[in-house]
């Protein structure tokens, strides 16, 4: 079903989302979304070469499988800055998921305290920390602080997002302009839901401007003091989201940073830069524990969240993907999203007899230069041409016999 919002159209749905593979719900996200609204989502900057090379450079790593290990039912249990979670997999700040669905972050929350996930909201989230919160009390959830240009905002923002109950804020470094977006100019694409904290400062919605307007009224220039005095303003733990290379993690921690959160905004803003998973190890081992370490950028697969726990993320994000489940099947579909990763993860835990998240931290991982591909598999519907008919390869129906599996019946 859909609502409308102004005339654009919302998603109202709630519902699990049946899938071979997250990948396959990108496609099927576009039956329930404009056409602007899809392409804020599925784009990157520029050529969107780095937004493809997030996803293909997982190929460079590869999980080293392990025998004999006598181990079974592994599980996914983990904690994180004191926070229980039933998975590593979390749900990276995104703004804007009114695009996607009518109750917007409000479901994303729902769907990812259903899966037991960490929920990190974005300044530019449509519903208020406060109704995020009430939709799930006891959930963990992070906060995504795009800061101002105007200390009185962020102070107003700080004040909510500690009082509703977040556990951390996620200061984002790279994105202080815009990324060249060409989808969003193509499709003159501007938010077509008002954004909560913008209603409330001065009644500003934050409604039909552009992304690159909205960036323009955050700070373009943020600094190692910027980290202390957010952390004295807010009384919470600062992670510096954006960092890509060594030099600014040790950067970052030298600034007081309590966590260090490798991204590249999902090749939404430099293009032509490195893939976040090809970065990451260098970046781990500047950290050498001291703080933790979020992941995301590229993530659609289980083996991406185990290559990214072994190569030194304490926490995996994923973006695009639970939007689609949103748009497809609300808090449910939100859920769908993670349980479909985290079986995955759990099949490559059995396969290397690693039974628990500290043990894929520890896995053996081998980086080998192969021209690895980045195709789908042969069944995928994009490329399955279907299955040639013949009178010599039907099953007959036949009373005697399974007809499905061939399995004589008793």
């Amino acid at each position: 079903m859909t609502t409308y919002y102004n005339g654009f159209p919302q998603s109202d749905r709630n519902e699990t989302i049946h899938m071979v593979n997250v990948d396959e719900l990108e496609e099927r996200a576009k039956k329930v979304m404009p056409e602007g609204a899809y392409y804020y989502i599925a784009s990157g900057a520029e050529n969107e070469w780095t937004w493809r090379n997030n996803i293909a450079s997982f190929n460079h790593f590869q999980i080293v499988p392990r025998a004999l290990t006598n181990m079974d039912n592994p599980q996914t249990d983990t904690e994180f800055m004191g926070m229980k979670l039933k998975t590593p997999i979390m749900i990276s700040p995104i703004a804007c998921h009114g695009i996607a669905h009518k109750d917007a972050e409000v479901a994303t929350q729902e769907g990812a305290a259903a899966a037991g996930a960490l929920f990190s909201s974005s300044t530019y989230a449509n519903k208020s920390v406060e109704d995020i919160a009430s939709a799930a009390p006891n959930a963990p959830r992070f906060f995504q602080l795009y800061l101002s240009k105007n200390w009185d905002f962020n102070k107003m923002v700080f004040d909510a997002v500690k009082k509703a109950g977040y556990k951390g804020i996620f200061l984002t470094v790279d994105a202080l302009v815009s990324g060249y977006r060409e989808a969003n100019l193509r499709t003159k694409f501007a938010y077509p839901v008002p954004l909560d904290f913008f209603t409330r400062y001065k009644g500003a919605k934050g409604e039909g401007q552009t992304v690159a307007q909205m960036y323009a009224a955050s700070a373009q220039k943020i600094g190692p003091k910027d980290v202390q005095r957010i952390k004295k303003m807010s009384g919470l733990p600062v992670f510096v989201k954006g960092v890509m290379c060594a030099e600014d993690a040790f950067k970052a921690i030298g600034a007081g940073a309590d966590g260090i959160y490798v991204t590249n905004h999902g090749g939404r803003e430099v293009d032509s830069g490195p893939a976040t998973i090809d970065m990451l190890p260098s970046i781990a081992k500047a950290v050498n524990h001291r703080v933790p370490i979020v992941f995301d950028s590229g993530v659609r697969r289980g083996s991406h969240v185990f290559k990214a726990l072994a190569l030194g993320a304490d926490m995996v994000g994923i973006g695009r993907p639970y939007l689609y489940g949103l748009a497809l099947g609300g808090a449910k579909g939100v859920k769908s999203v993670i349980d479909q990763l985290d079986m995955e993860l759990k099949i490559d835990m059995q396969l290397t007899g690693c039974k628990t998240i500290e043990d894929v931290k520890h896995a053996k991982i081998e980086h080998i230069n192969y021209a690895a591909d980045n195709l789908k598999s042969n069944t995928d519907p994009s490329r399955f041409k279907g299955y040639p008919v013949t009178k010599d390869n039907q099953i007959k129906e036949d009373k005697s016999s399974d007809a499905v599996s061939g399995a004589s019946q008793a």
